[in-house]
């Protein structure tokens, strides 16, 4: 196989070294944004008056019926290739001649593997948010099916304070909430096109980079050539981005494990997402957790591999940036494959609150509220938590708990507890009265769960404004996989799953500008938060 550098060398390798230095089984993922980039650079060069409008529509429609017969299975990726760049180009000119040997005039591979990852990152960023937005949807019912559902909140892995089921589930939507719109502010960035960089230097024919750039849908053009095919930098940060995805599903996969054991009996997971033990019976492992919690350390290594493989290059191109695409594919496929488990494990978990109530009632974890009531009564919050401290010491000694001491014994130790202290340690109280926002009180884990919606909302329309835009000036086709796992009962993320990867890409860099999903916005000052307990 003929080799793209071939010229001054004879392009005679050796063997292994040919098969060390080929990149072919693993950047033909990216056939789909190569043909695309190739259409718009084709496109380009007709405008332009570089080539022919002959030639460019000629170029074109070749490009097109590479992809469908690539898509159809009726054409195969040759593995002897170097490349996919070669692949195409060689492929193409075996097609219609000569005229295929004009595509890649004012192009490099530099530029053009820089293009092509760009694009394919952009593509299956979008379709790793459609997934989050799945998990997001999940979430908010089951927090809503789990509002008013107690169990205990835990610190240092001790029972602390009472809390609600979907208190907890929606402190991991707002994870996932700053998962997507960090996704989405590093899609800002990387959304810059480097075609038309060439080498390293630019060209010396009259391109209109600003052209190919809006046909592909970036935002912007690299202002520097060797900026825009030399750094990586885009790469690390969705790695970063996709590894924090990835410890917040592990933390989440952590407590699963943990729930779903024997020692807690909070969930109960579906047989679908488990197995068994093949000498002990009884077994049901979560498995799938497991496998989530074991694969983030995995995709941390991606993110070191770029790190890496960056920190001692010297500008521009070098070979060891070829070491880019396993690792970040790996981060972007393993990240893809733990939601689309994730997602459908936590919609059929099955939630066990008789047990979760059982032990809320252990652990003294009404004691605060204790405090909090003699501090309403007038004590200082400080003398109270010393008192409360002495009480529970008691009941240790005792054998008891606060809800079963005797008015008596309550009043010997302050004249300031009446009667109504009973009220006022109930697990129930003590969740309905944190309904400070952002509590666990039913109506304050409402609101989350509609703000929740409401960031679902805006993505879906930023995503449909997208797909207008794309639909009005369309000449990339890189990519309309469908990554719905089942039917949403939200109609947002109906209409963000309806869209392709690049839409909702699109639509999470929009999303990012707009405050970001990060919180609610202060509208006035607020006093500095002590840290700590």
């Amino acid at each position: 196989m003929a080799k793209l550098w071939q010229g001054r060398s004879s392009g005679e390798i050796d063997k292994i070294a040919d098969d060390f230095n080929a990149s072919i089984h693993f950047d033909k993922k990216m056939f789909r944004e190569d043909i695309s980039g190739s259409v718009a650079h084709a496109a380009m060069l007709a405008k332009q008056g570089i080539i022919t409008t002959d030639e460019g529509q000629t170029l074109i429609e070749a490009l097109g019926g590479i992809l469908e017969d690539l898509e159809s299975g009726k054409l195969c990726i040759d593995p002897t290739c170097e490349d996919i760049h070669t692949f195409v180009e060689q492929t193409l000119i075996a097609r219609i001649g000569d005229t295929g040997k004009k595509l890649h005039t004012a192009r490099s591979r530099n530029d053009q593997v820089a293009l092509d990852l760009r694009m394919y990152l952009r593509r299956k960023s979008g379709e790793i948010i459609s997934l989050l937005c799945q998990l997001l949807d999940v979430l908010c019912r089951r927090a809503e099916e789990t509002k008013a559902d107690i169990l205990p909140g835990y610190t240092h892995l001790q029972r602390a304070q009472p809390i609600t089921f979907g208190h907890h589930l929606m402190a991991y939507a707002m994870m996932f909430r700053r998962d997507i719109t960090r996704i989405g502010d590093a899609l800002r960035r990387m959304n810059c096109s480097p075609i038309g960089s060439c080498a390293l230097a630019g060209t010396t024919f009259d391109t209109d980079r600003f052209y190919e750039a809006s046909a592909l849908h970036f935002d912007s053009v690299c202002e520097n050539s060797m900026d825009g095919v030399s750094d990586r930098d885009f790469c690390i940060e969705l790695a970063s981005a996709f590894a924090t995805v990835m410890m917040h599903l592990s933390r989440f996969s952590e407590e699963i494990i943990l729930w779903s054991s024997w020692e807690f009996q909070f969930v109960s997971l579906s047989d679908a997402y488990t197995t068994g033990s093949s000498i002990m019976p009884q077994k049901k492992n979560s498995d799938m957790a497991e496998l989530v919690r074991g694969k983030t350390g995995r995709v941390y290594g991606d993110l070191l591999t770029l790190l890496t493989m960056l920190k001692g290059l010297p500008l521009a191109y070098n070979k060891d940036m070829q070491e880019d695409k396993e690792a970040i594919f790996d981060s972007v496929d393993t990240l893809e494959m733990c939601l689309k488990v994730f997602v459908p494990m936590i919609d059929t978990m099955q939630v066990r609150k008789d047990h979760m109530y059982q032990a809320a009632q252990k652990g003294f974890i009404n004691a605060t509220d204790l405090a909090d009531y003699l501090t309403k009564k007038g004590m200082p919050f400080r003398t109270a938590y010393q008192l409360v401290g002495k009480l529970v010491a008691m009941c240790i000694q005792n054998n008891t708990v606060l809800e079963d001491l005797t008015l008596e014994t309550y009043r010997q130790a302050s004249d300031l507890i009446e009667d109504d202290v009973y009220r006022a340690i109930s697990l129930h109280t003590c969740v309905e009265k944190r309904n400070s926002f952002g509590g666990t009180s039913v109506s304050s884990v409402e609101q989350q769960i509609a703000s929740t919606h409401a960031f679902l909302q805006n993505l879906a329309a930023c995503a449909a404004l997208a797909t207008a835009t794309e639909k009005e000036n369309q000449t990339d086709d890189a990519g309309h996989a469908s990554t719905s796992i089942s039917a949403s009962k939200d109609p947002a993320v109906m209409e963000i799953t309806h869209h392709d990867g690049v839409a909702i890409a699109l639509a999470a860099m929009k999303a990012a500008q707009q405050n970001g999903g990060v919180g609610a916005p202060v509208t006035q000052s607020s006093c500095p938060s002590s840290k700590g307990e």
